[in-house]
């Protein structure tokens, strides 16, 4: 008996692991909640685009600044990553875990693809002297599109440790389910992005 109690009291709860009487529905409302106030976000700082996108302060414009060329093969990189995460998730229903794992990599290599090619953007600007203290056009881009940059570094940061857990666990139901999440997630930050590059980047250069 005393070793039964010994040993309830020295076994530690896995939180990480299994997740008891937890409902997935309350889960996806709550992600669901998230993405919403991330949208709220995103749509103030478009509106503070909009606004400050022309206030030049006798500096550069976007049809001076921006390549498109370099734009559209980010966009790419984005857009691909969310077509492997896709191909992530399908394995995942085929319980293939390793083949999982495989695409979720080949995911988080996407998207430190579209990090680094911003960065060298955000970079060349500032060489350039456009920095974001130029003008508040350039305090407007750097803010939505950092935000941006922000989310999908955390998003990698997220898929890392996903990765590590499928490794560890399995494709148990919290890990299926926290994959979804992400699913959601970076999903999300595709269609942000899609409406920075035409909103920010191709109005810009254009319009």
């Amino acid at each position: 008996m005393a070793h039964d109690i010994h040993a309830q009291t020295s076994e530690k709860p896995v939180f990480y692991l299994k997740e008891d009487h937890h409902p997935e529905g309350s889960t996806n409302l709550g992600f669901w909640l998230y993405l919403m106030s991330d949208c709220l976000i995103f749509a103030a700082l478009f509106a503070t685009y909009g606004v400050l996108g022309r206030n030049y302060a006798a500096g550069p414009s976007p049809a001076d600044l921006f390549d498109l060329s370099l734009v559209a093969i980010n966009t790419a990189m984005l857009l691909f990553s969310s077509i492997t995460y896709g191909f992530a998730m399908l394995q995942m229903e085929r319980n293939a875990k390793a083949e999982t794992l495989f695409w979720l990599a080949i995911t988080g290599l996407f998207g430190l693809a579209f990090l680094g090619l911003e960065l060298y953007e955000f970079t060349h600007l500032i060489h350039e002297g456009a920095g974001p203290q130029r003008s508040a056009f350039l305090s407007s881009f750097f803010t939505l599109v950092g935000t941006h940059g922000l989310h999908v570094t955390f998003g990698i940061i997220w898929l890392v440790t996903l990765m590590v857990q499928v490794g560890k666990r399995g494709l148990i139901p919290e890990n299926r389910r926290r994959l979804m999440c992400l699913s959601m997630f970076w999903h999300f930050l595709d269609v942000v992005w899609i409406g920075v590059f035409s909103f920010v980047y191709l109005m810009g250069v254009l319009g």
